[in-house]
């Protein structure tokens, strides 16, 4: 018998921690909640305080029967859930089924599971903190509320399966705002002028900047062909004198080590993860990796957190790495200073290696390759956070002919600094390059070898790709690390938003919803609202709210606004799309119906006729399996694009890159189109045949 019993959520966590404290010690794993509200009905008692009614989650039933076992056995129970509002939650529900005292020391919590940081933990057990329990139940209460009380009354006005949620009712809001300013963009000209120039045997380039007004540099705009032609009607000669050269020490800074939402931002720019990809392999990585001789190691901490803090004995860790590494020069000898975003709990530590010396290169042949190429964004992220600035120089030339202006940039790194190891990306791919200008000199001439004028039109803004949809939401206030991934997946499941390009677009049905929702419920996709919510729960976790009163508060109105809706919301008929064809079954017209994973064509004539087929899109290239079929673009489960053959099951073709309708020159073998950073590359699948990136 064991002395000790410890329960955490998952059983590789499990394993993990077993091994760290020793044998008088047993550790068990609860998968997760075993209490919640039922899903048959609301479960709260709006009349009584809002009483949440838990019961045992369906299919917990034996383990709740085992750990009850274990805990009769054992001296003392530990409750090691993660540390966050959920973890905590975990930890009540389970102190009320196995009965124990929460307010005696059975809470145990750590940021990394590491033999030191779980055996710290072990010496300073804490009661349940309350706080955070109500914070949660809030939370959860409030989102059961909204949910149930609203998504009945889009059942019966517009289609069953339809919900409203806080956080998503706003992140569809967000994404049909966007469409609608694309939509109602209106693009306005504008011209530049680039100019190549030389000097001494060495081209560069330069834009035209203004013109010099009674020894006044003027910034001028170009917004017609007419003002491209007075501009170059102004220039006499081919030679411009060089005006100013401005040369300066620039420092760049690194980026913060990881939190939740950068983290799913960057994993979607560099290695193209979904947000719930990026978060399951956190997941992993977090509770532990067989290591082989040095056993089941957390090789990251916490990965659910919306704090750039860090300890001081990893920032230690770290300085001693990187000047052993690169040199004492790398090392950052002050603290860069950073803005905190005002809706940070800053309840542990950002998202880092639990030990900066378990380099990726050391833990590569543990890990799967997407594990390792997480790791590897984390690792270097946190530590170039933790070297020195990159020095940059920059030269800023002004080059005048009569009173026209040309301005040249130029930089190039003089220190790389944190550059070394890792740069930041962007949400447009673009990365930042040294442009060289010759050593130029103030009163000399250069002479120009071309004039080049182009026209352009401003484009409206982008929609929104799962990182900058996170971003924005961060920004906002909207939500929390542990919401974005189920947020983005759930808007997808419902049908309200589409995934075109890896860019969201709203369906017909998200607007409909949410064109309702703005009638009736206009606080629930209100922006400042939703925020106001957000720091009221974090104010319930200080202990400054009562939970109580912050849902009694919002649901007086609420209430109102659920009743008018049932009187006054009109039933929406979503019209099926004709699929432009007919049924081989019974003749009758063929539709398109928005199901689980997407569209598919039913009969119109259900129920009496229930046939249905999946929607294919030829991309005429012949299937080079069979020679029989057509290629077509499919979608799996998960909602990724891949390419088979049409007479599947009969053949069964599958790539998941985009076959090309020519044959390699090469070796007359499949061409596909492959992508990469640069944009897209056609190759062979058969030979070594490549083909010059398309942007």
């Amino acid at each position: 018998m064991s002395d000790y019993l410890v329960i955490v959520e998952s059983p590789a966590k499990a394993k993990t921690i077993e091994r760290y404290l020793g044998k008088k010690y047993k550790v068990k794993a609860s998968m997760g909640h075993v209490r919640d509200l039922p899903k048959s009905q609301t479960g709260v008692d709006i009349d009584n305080n809002y009483e949440p009614k838990y019961i045992t989650i369906r299919g917990k039933g034996p383990v709740l029967k085992e750990l009850k076992s274990a805990a009769k056995k054992a001296k003392k129970v530990y409750l090691a859930a993660d540390p966050d509002r959920e973890g905590e939650a975990i930890a009540w529900h389970l102190a009320h089924s196995l009965n124990l005292d929460s307010t005696s020391d059975c809470r145990v919590v750590f940021n990394e599971i590491t033999k030191d940081a779980i055996q710290e933990s072990f010496k300073h057990p804490r009661p349940i903190n309350m706080d955070l329990v109500d914070a949660q139940q809030a939370r959860r209460i409030l989102d059961r509320l909204v949910g149930y009380k609203i998504s009945p009354i889009l059942w019966k006005k517009v289609k069953k399966g339809l919900s409203a949620g806080r956080v998503q009712s706003v992140a569809v809001k967000l994404i049909i705002d966007r469409e609608n300013e694309i939509k109602n963009f209106v693009p306005e000209e504008y011209w530049t002028i680039s100019g190549q120039f030389e000097y001494e045997n060495e081209l560069f380039t330069a834009q035209f900047y203004g013109v010099n007004q009674s020894g006044e540099q003027k910034k001028r705009e170009l917004k017609s062909e007419d003002d491209v032609k007075n501009i170059l009607a102004e220039i006499k000669n081919e030679k411009f004198k060089v005006h100013s050269v401005k040369k300066k020490e620039r420092k760049r800074n690194p980026s913060p080590p990881f939190i939740t939402s950068s983290l799913q931002q960057e994993a979607a720019r560099k290695l193209n993860f979904r947000a719930r990809k990026t978060m399951m392999l956190a997941q992993q990585l977090y509770e532990g990796i067989d290591l082989g001789k040095e056993g089941t190691v957390g090789l990251i901490t916490y990965m659910r957190t919306d704090s750039t803090r860090i300890s001081e004995s990893a920032q230690k860790e770290a300085l001693e790495y990187i000047a052993g590494e690169y040199g004492e020069q790398y090392t950052q000898k002050t603290t860069v200073k950073r803005k905190n975003n005002t809706n940070v709990q800053d309840a542990h530590e950002a998202i880092r290696p639990t030990s900066v010396f378990r380099t990726p290169s050391s833990v590569k042949d543990a890990l799967s390759r997407d594990q390792y190429r997480l790791y590897k964004l984390i690792w270097e992220r946190f530590v170039a956070s933790q070297m020195a600035p990159a020095i940059m120089d920059t030269m800023t030339v002004d080059l005048v002919n009569e009173s026209i202006i040309f301005r040249a940039n130029g930089s190039k790194i003089k220190f790389p600094g944190f550059m070394k190891v890792y740069v930041e990306g962007t949400d447009d791919n673009k990365e930042e390059k040294d442009a060289l200008l010759p050593d130029l000199i103030e009163g000399e001439f250069v002479t120009t070898k071309e004039i080049e004028p182009k026209q352009h039109f401003t484009q409206p803004p982008p929609r929104y790709s799962e990182a900058r949809l996170v971003k924005t939401l961060e920004e906002l206030g909207i939500g929390r690390p542990s919401t974005y991934a189920p947020t983005l997946d759930t808007i997808q499941k419902r049908g309200y938003v589409a995934l075109e390009n890896r860019r969201f677009v709203p369906t017909e049905l998200g607007e409909i919803v949410i064109q309702l929702i703005s009638n009736f419920f206009p606080e629930i996709i209100n922006v400042e609202f939703t925020a106001k919510m957000e720091k009221e729960l974090d104010e319930i976790e200080e202990g400054k709210e009562n939970w109580v009163k912050v849902i009694d508060d919002f649901y007086k109105d609420f209430r109102v606004r659920l009743e008018i809706a049932e009187k006054e919301m009109e039933e929406v008929e979503i019209e099926d799309e004709p699929a432009g064809e007919d049924c081989e079954k019974c003749g009758s017209p063929m539709v398109i119906k928005m199901g689980r994973y997407g569209k598919f064509m039913a009969c119109s004539n259900f129920p009496d006729c229930r046939n249905t087929k999946a929607i294919v899109k030829e991309i005429g290239v012949t299937c080079p399996k069979c020679n029989e079929g057509q290629v077509v673009e499919r979608k799996s489960k998960k909602r990724r694009i891949f390419y088979g053959c049409s007479r599947y099951p009969e053949c069964e073709f599958v790539s998941w890159d985009k076959p090309v309708p020519r044959p390699c020159p090469k070796c007359e073998g499949l061409l596909v189109e492959k992508k990469i950073k640069k944009g897209v590359q056609i190759q062979c699948t058969e030979c070594d045949y490549k083909e010059q990136p398309q942007e």
